[in-house]
């Protein structure tokens, strides 16, 4: 095996909840700390890595830039600040929007802020970096109680499986709710009718084309990646679209701040990654992906441990 077999075909950074906030240290509501401020030294820190390495085609930030306990009055400016420090990095950069971007800002503001492709106040895309190759962004908050004006058709669907799913008045409690039927919070949210026939659409055509997928996500699609609390409502339909092609190796996302690992039982990898928000001082989450023909290699920094995906 020659030198230029060994070469990644293209590497990208990575890196998942932010959650950058200038109010001082909390903790989650299971009790884990939570560091605001440190956050942006996390991404500075990242950001300085992946410029150093020369050679990342672009990087993926997978959700919730700014925290919901940031200040109203400060959202826009945390938002700004935080894309301005992602600009940066020497390339292009690529937003999706999670739960608590949502809690600061309302998606006509977020999308052109995060330079966010999407139309009609859609935050799903997909581009393709090199030939062999195909990323697809979802918009997992497209069915979502957040984000969207209140009397918009998605915000009431939204509230209505909230309403049949979820008996607790705080609807962001998953109290009494059993295994994966935990995941009927509004803190979760699902992917739509028109955005499922898209990401069909997109997966025939990346297999028309010969190109592997990497999809990306704010929310885990497996169970068995993530807490059954942090899970997209309708993972099961968005992964039975998947799993109709071989194309698809990967899937990434954030939101389940601890991180995980799965290779489910059609062999797609799904990758969750650790929060820099809840990285202590000193301390990183951040990393960079190598891809090759038939595999991909996450080199992890510190907190985020690497990973070998073989196809």
């Amino acid at each position: 095996m020659g030198s230029a077999a060994r070469q990644p075909l293209f590497s990208f950074g990575v890196i998942a909840d932010v959650q950058y906030a200038d109010i001082p240290d909390g903790r989650s509501f299971l009790g884990v700390p939570r560091y605001y401020r440190n956050s942006i030294l996390v991404l500075q820190r990242a950001v300085e890595t992946w410029n150093q390495h020369g050679n990342l085609k672009f990087v993926i930030n997978m959700g919730d830039i700014v925290d919901g306990f940031c200040p109203k009055d400060q959202s826009l400016a945390a938002t700004k600040k935080l894309v301005r420090e992602f600009e940066k990095f020497n390339g292009p950069v690529y937003h999706m929007i999670g739960n608590h971007c949502l809690y600061n800002l309302p998606r006509e503001e977020l999308l052109p802020l995060l330079k966010i492709p999407g139309r009609d106040g859609n935050a799903y895309y997909d581009f393709s970096p090199t030939p062999e190759y195909r990323i697809v962004v979802l918009d997992c908050y497209d069915i979502s109680a957040l984000g969207w004006p209140q009397d918009h058709p998605n915000t009431i669907a939204a509230l209505k499986i909230l309403e049949e799913k979820n008996p607790n008045s705080e609807k962001n409690s998953p109290a009494g709710l059993e295994d994966v039927e935990r995941r009927f919070v509004k803190y979760n949210g699902g992917v739509g009718e028109k955005q499922l026939q898209w990401l069909d659409s997109v997966l025939q055509d990346a297999t028309n084309s010969n190109q592997r997928v990497i999809v990306c996500g704010h929310v885990p699609m497996s169970p068995g990646v993530a807490s059954k609390a942090a899970l997209l409502w309708n993972f099961d339909e968005v992964m039975n679209i998947i799993h109709k092609y071989d194309s698809v190796k990967v899937c990434l996302s954030g939101h389940d701040h601890k991180g995980g690992y799965f290779v489910d039982s059609h062999g797609v990898h799904h990758r969750s990654l650790e929060a820099a928000l809840e990285c202590p001082p000193g301390t990183y989450s951040f990393g960079y992906i190598d891809v090759y023909e038939n595999k991909l290699s996450l080199v992890g920094t510190d907190r985020m441990p690497s990973t070998d995906f073989e196809s």
